[in-house]
């Protein structure tokens, strides 16, 4: 998932409490937070499963692509692409996409469309002006929450390039360095990504 749980929570913890009484009421809180993320998360996690659909498909043609000496990442790439056209689904990665965050702008305002179609048939929320001024806010205060993460992301990576040796992008240990990392400046700007 291109986003932790923890920061996706995170999220949507912010967007109850900074939105919470000026935009809309909330009676139960976490109720409001748990479907915020749920929302999110079930966003994300559809391109997830794109993923492993083309990994799979490109599975059954390993030795055909070995043999004819074509790249795996190009063609999983038109592949995931022609998928994503055939299925109207907005891409997820920013950095795909041209954004400099790790959600593509166009993800955020999908997003924000089903967040305030899910707070609307919930009875948790009571909106304090027009639908669409609420999603604007949605979407105001979720571009601010990833410019941060992108900051975050940014400095953790610095760390890794400031190590003695190269680690490679995508190996082991530069995984396990970026998530310590990641943790590490989260937590200097006072987000737990465990709470």
């Amino acid at each position: 998932m291109l986003l932790s749980r923890g920061f996706i929570r995170y999220i949507a913890r912010q967007i109850v409490g900074r939105l919470t009484p000026k935009v809309f009421e909330v009676h139960e809180p976490q109720r409001a937070m748990d479907l915020i993320a749920g929302v999110i998360e079930e966003e994300l996690a559809a391109e997830d499963r794109l993923n492993e659909e083309v990994h799979q498909i490109l599975a059954q043609y390993a030795d055909y692509m070995r043999r004819e000496g074509i790249s795996y990442q190009e063609m999983f790439r038109r592949i995931k692409n022609m998928l994503i056209k055939e299925r109207k689904i907005v891409r997820a990665a920013g950095r795909e996409t041209g954004d400099p965050m790790k959600l593509s702008r166009d993800k955020v305002n999908d997003i924000s469309h089903k967040l305030i179609a899910a707070m609307q048939r919930s009875r948790l929320f009571r909106f304090k002006s027009e639908p669409n001024d609420v999603r604007l806010e949605i979407v105001r205060q979720m571009t601010a929450l990833l410019m941060l993460e992108e900051k975050v992301d940014q400095a953790a990576r610095a760390k890794i390039r400031a190590q003695k040796r190269d680690i490679p992008e995508g190996s082991e240990e530069w995984d396990l360095l970026h998530r310590r990392y990641y943790a590490e400046e989260m937590k200097k700007l006072g987000i737990d990504l465990q709470g």
